[in-house]
C-alpha cells in the first residue's frame, strides 16, 4: 500500500504507515532480523521487538549502545567500537560479525549491518543498523569444514567423479599420497588414467548398475605416478555434487590382504601336495580333510577315508585313546607326541604328530588339525647314531693319534683337580713337556715317521705315571701331566728325572735309531698359582727355561721366570714395530786380503737404532728375531739397505769389494726367496758378481738335501756361496762336497785364543788344509791381534776380517777408508 502525498489525508497516511509498519514486523520476525537505530545528537537508541528477542533481553529494558556493548564478547570490543567509529566517520555501510553473551548464557553469532543517516546540512544524524542471529549459518558452515577436514587428511583415498565427464571434480590428500601426484594435477586427469584396467566396457557396466542400485563395491587397480600399481577396494555411491550428478568414490589400499589372501591360497595348495600327512577332523573325530600326502603314507585314497574315524588309522596301544587326545587338546590347545599309525596293508609305522584344536568364530571347538611324518626309519637309526655319537665324544676328548685326552679333557681335568686339592687343601705338580729335536725328525723323515715317535714318546710317559695321574697331549709334541695328591717336592723331582731319562733313550722307528730328548716345566698347586690358565702359563715358561738351560732338563717354575717370559714379549713386540719403521741400520766390516792390505769386499752387520734406548747389538735380538721367525724380514731389509749403498759407491767410482750378506735358512726356504731376490738387484741396479750369501754350517745341515737344491739355484746365477762359523757345527764331509760352496769362513771361536791355545791353532791348520784340497777360498774373521795374522798367512790363510784393520762402521766412515 503506497502513500499518495499530494491525495490522502492524515488519517489515511497514518494507516498506511501503521500497516507498514506491521509488515516490516512480520518480515523481521520471519527473517529474524533485528533492527535499531541511534540518534547522533542525543545518543538515545531504539531497539525493534526482534533485537531484544535475539539478545534474550526484556522489552522494558532501556535500549543504548552500552548495553549492546555489555554483552558482546571482551574480544570484539574493541573492533566493533571501530567499525562503528568508521561507519559514521565515512557515511559507508558496514557489516560485521561478532559473538554476544545470550540472557540463557549461551554465545551466540549475530551479523551487524549498519549506516549513517544525513539531514538536509549533510550533517551525521542517525545510525540505522540490523542485527541477525547467524548462530545456525556459522556451526553449519563449521561442521562443513570441519567434514572437509576429515575427508582432506582421510588415510582412505577419497575421490568425487563427473558422471557426465568421468574427470575428478574432488581428490583429498589421502589420494595425492597414495598415487603420488599433487591436487591440481589429479583433477586435469580422467578415471581411466589411473585405472589401467579399467575400460569402456567396464564403465558401461558400472553406470548401468548404478541406474538400479545407489552403490557399488569392487576391487580395482591404480596405477601411481611412478608406474607402479596396488589393489583397491572401492566404494562407490551417487550423489549430487555443484548441482550436478556425481560419483563419490571411498578407495581402500587392499594390496596386503590380496597378497595374504595369495598366500592362503598357496598354501593350501602346498599341504594339498606337501609329502607328508596333513589330516583335519570334526569334532567327534570323522576325517574332513586328507591330502595326498596322507594318501601317500597311509595307503587309503581321499574317498575311501574322508568321512571316517581317526581311529581307522591310529593303533590302539598307543599311550593316550583318541578319546583321551581330545581331551588334551581341548585344555591345551596343541600336543606333539609319538604314536603307533596303521596303514591299510602294511605293519603299523612310527610317526611323529604335530596335533592342533581348530576353533570357530565363538571359539568353540569345531574340529582337530594333524600334521603327522613318519619317523620308523629315523628310529631305526637312532640307535646308530647314539653309539656314533659316543665315538664322537670320545673324539672330542681323546686324541685320535695317541688315544691321550686331548687339550679340551685336559682342561676339564686340570678344573677337576683344582677343585679336589682346595677341598682337601692338597697339592698337585704340572707338567709341561716339549719333545726336543722332533721338528728335525719331521721335517727330514716325514710326518709318517713324526706320528711314531709321537705314540712311542706317548706310551713312555705313560709307563712313569700312576693310575689316578693325569697324561693328555696338547697338540704337536707337547704333552702336559697332572700329578695329584703331590707329597713332597722331592717326589715331583724323581717323576720328572724319570721322564728325563726315559726319553733320551733311542727310538727305533723302522730302520732309523732316533733321539728325542724331554724339556719339561713344572708348576706346583697352590704355591705358584691357582687358576687351570696361570699353572699352565707357569709350566710353559718353566719349559722354555729348561730349552734354554741345554735342553734335555726339568725347571721348577720361579716367579723369575714370568719376569723373563715379560721382557721376551715386550722385546719380541718392539722388534715387530722396529721392522714396521725400519729402525734398522747397516754397518760394514771391510775384508782384507793381507797379501795386499787392500779391500776385497764387505760383510754387511745389522744394527737396531731403536728409538729409546738407541743401538743394540745383533746379540740382544737375533735369537729372538730366529725363533720367531722375524729374521726373514730384518735380512729383506739389510739386504735392500745395504745393496743399494753399494750400488752407490760402484757409481761414485769406489771400488767396495763384493758385498756379504748373511742369509737365514728360513728366508731360503721361502718360495719367492728368489723371485724377491731377482727383482731388488733389478731395481737397484745391483750385479750378482757384487754379492757373496752366507749361510751358517748348522743351519745348513738341519736339511742339507734341501739346502743343496736352494744354494745351486743360487750359484747358477753368480752369486758366491760361504758357509759360515765353520767348524762349529756338525757337517757331514759327503754334504759338504755336494754343496755349492765357494768360500769356507773360519770361526772366531778358533781365532781368537791363537796363538795360545794349541787345539784351536790345530783346528784352524785343518779347516785351511780341507778348504785348500776342496778348491775354496777361505777368510778368517774375528782376526784381533798381528800374532793372529801372522799364523794365518804362514798357513795359507790370507784373507781376513777383523778389529786388527776395522770394526764394523757406518756407511760415512767406510766412505772415508774407501
Amino acid at each position: 500500500m503506497q502513500l499518495d502525498i499530494e491525495n490522502d489525508d492524515i488519517t489515511t497516511v497514518l494507516k498506511k504507515l501503521q500497516s507498514r509498519e506491521a509488515i516490516l514486523h512480520k518480515l523481521e520476525s520471519i527473517s529474524r532480523l533485528g533492527s535499531w537505530e541511534i540518534d547522533l545528537n542525543t545518543q538515545e537508541s531504539t531497539w525493534s521487538d526482534m533485537s531484544y528477542e535475539i539478545y534474550g533481553i526484556p522489552k522494558s529494558t532501556p535500549a543504548n549502545l552500552e548495553l549492546f556493548f555489555s554483552i558482546l564478547l571482551p574480544e570484539y570490543k574493541k573492533d566493533a567500537q571501530t567499525r562503528l567509529q568508521n561507519a559514521i566517520q565515512s557515511g559507508e555501510a558496514i557489516s560485521f560479525q561478532c559473538q554476544v553473551l545470550h540472557s540463557t548464557g549461551k554465545c551466540i553469532d549475530v551479523l551487524i549491518s549498519a549506516q549513517v543517516v544525513y539531514d538536509e546540512d549533510l550533517r551525521p544524524f542517525k545510525l540505522l543498523g540490523t542485527t541477525q542471529d547467524i548462530s545456525e549459518q556459522v556451526a553449519t558452515k563449521t561442521q562443513a569444514q570441519e567434514l572437509s577436514q576429515v575427508m582432506q587428511h582421510s588415510s582412505n583415498e577419497i575421490y568425487i567423479i563427473s558422471v557426465e565427464t568421468l574427470k575428478y571434480l574432488y581428490v583429498n590428500q589421502g589420494a595425492c599420497d597414495a598415487l603420488g601426484y599433487n591436487e591440481s594435477e589429479l583433477l586435469k586427469m580422467h578415471v581411466k588414467d589411473i585405472n589401467p584396467k579399467l575400460t569402456n566396457k567396464e564403465i558401461l557396466k558400472i553406470r548401468s548398475f548404478l541406474e538400479h542400485q545407489d552403490y557399488i563395491l569392487k576391487r580395482t587397480l591404480h596405477k601411481r605416478q611412478d608406474s607402479s600399481t596396488y589393489y583397491v577396494q572401492s566404494y562407490l555411491h551417487k550423489i549430487t555434487y555443484h548441482n550436478a550428478p556425481a560419483y563419490v568414490l571411498f578407495d581402500t589400499d587392499v594390496s596386503e590382504i590380496i597378497q595374504l589372501e595369495l598366500q592362503y591360497k598357496k598354501q593350501a595348495k602346498v599341504l594339498e601336495y606337501i609329502h607328508d600327512s596333513v589330516i583335519s577332523t570334526d569334532k567327534n573325530g570323522l576325517i574332513t580333510n586328507w591330502n595326498k600326502g596322507s594318501t601317500t603314507l597311509f595307503e587309503y585314497s581321499e574317498e575311501a577315508i574322508v568321512g571316517k574315524s581317526i581311529a581307522e588309522i591310529y593303533d590302539k596301544n598307543n599311550k593316550y585313546t583318541v578319546e583321551e587326545l581330545f581331551i588334551i587338546l581341548n585344555t591345551q590347545g596343541n600336543l606333539d607326541i609319538e604314536a603307533y599309525m596303521l596303514k591299510q596293508n602294511s605293519p603299523r609305522i612310527i610317526c611323529n604328530l604335530s596335533l592342533s584344536v581348530s576353533r570357530d568364530e565363538n571359539d568353540n571347538v569345531d574340529g582337530y588339525i594333524g600334521y603327522i611324518q613318519d619317523i620308523t626309519a629315523q628310529k631305526k637309526t637312532e640307535e646308530l647314531l647314539k653309539q656314533q655319537t659316543e665315538l664322537l665324544q670320545k673324539q672330542a676328548h681323546y686324541d685320535i693319534l695317541t688315544g691321550l685326552p686331548n687339550r679340551a679333557l685336559f682342561k676339564d681335568r686340570l678344573s677337576q683337580a683344582i677343585i679336589s686339592s682346595k677341598r682337601n687343601h692338597a697339592k698337585f705338580a704340572l707338567f709341561f713337556i716339549d719333545l726336543d729335536q722332533f721338528k728335525q725328525i719331521n721335517d727330514s723323515l716325514g710326518h709318517h715317521i713324526g706320528d711314531e715317535v709321537l705314540i712311542q714318546a706317548a706310551k713312555r710317559l705313560n709307563s712313569v705315571i700312576r693310575e689316578e695321574d693325569t697324561l693328555a697331549r696338547l697338540g704337536g709334541d707337547e704333552f702336559t701331566i697332572i700329578l695329584k695328591d703331590l707329597q713332597s717336592m722331592q717326589s715331583t723331582s724323581i717323576v720328572a728325572k724319570k721322564i728325563v731319562d726315559i726319553m733320551k733313550e733311542p727310538i727305533q722307528i723302522r730302520t732309523h735309531n732316533l733321539y728325542v730328548t724331554a724339556s719339561i716345566g713344572i708348576s706346583i698347586y697352590p704355591e705358584d698359582a691357582t687358576s687351570d690358565d696361570n699353572l699352565i702359563k707357569f709350566a710353559d715358561v718353566a719349559m722354555y727355561k729348561a730349552k734354554d738351560a741345554g735342553r734335555n732338563n726339568f725347571q721348577f717354575y720361579s716367579a723369575d721366570m714370568t719376569s723373563q717370559a715379560f721382557e721376551r714379549v715386550v722385546l719380541e713386540s718392539s722388534l715387530r714395530l722396529a721392522i714396521k719403521e725400519e729402525q734398522f741400520l747397516v754397518h760394514y766390516q771391510p775384508q782384507y786380503d793381507t797379501k795386499t792390505d787392500k779391500i776385497i769386499g764387505m760383510e754387511a752387520l745389522v744394527r737396531w737404532n731403536h728409538p729409546t734406548i738407541g743401538l743394540i747389538p745383533p746379540l740382544n735380538f737375533i735369537p729372538l728375531a730366529e725363533e720367531t721367525g722375524l729374521i726373514i724380514e730384518i735380512d729383506k731389509l739389510v739386504m735392500s739397505i745395504a745393496m743399494k749403498q753399494f750400488s752407490l759407491w760402484y757409481k761414485q767410482g769406489f771400488n767396495p769389494g763384493v758385498l756379504s750378506l748373511n742369509l737365514a735358512m728360513k728366508q731360503l726356504n721361502e718360495e719367492n726367496f728368489l723371485t724377491i731376490l731377482l727383482d731388488t738387484m733389478k731395481i737397484i741396479a745391483f750385479k750378482t758378481e757384487w754379492l757373496e750369501l752366507e749361510v751358517t754350517e748348522g743351519q745348513v745341515m738341519k736339511n742339507p738335501e734341501s739346502s743343496i737344491i736352494k744354494l745351486n739355484q743360487i750359484h747358477d746365477l753368480g752369486i758366491e756361496i760361504a758357509i759360515d762359523d765353520f767348524g762349529t757345527g756338525y757337517s757331514s764331509l759327503s754334504y759338504l762336497k755336494k754343496l755349492p760352496l765357494d768360500k769356507i769362513k773360519i770361526d772366531r771361536a778358533f781365532v781368537k785364543d791363537i796363538p795360545e791355545d794349541e787345539d784351536d791353532m790345530a783346528i784352524t791348520k785343518a779347516i785351511i788344509a780341507l778348504g785348500k784340497s776342496l778348491n775354496l777360498k777361505l777368510i778368517a774373521e774375528g782376526v784381533e791381534t798381528q800374532e793372529q795374522k801372522n799364523f794365518l798367512m804362514q798357513n795359507g790363510c790370507e784373507l781376513i776380517q777383523g778389529y786388527l784393520y776395522s770394526p764394523p762402521l757406518p756407511a760415512e766412515e767406510i766412505q772415508k777408508v774407501l
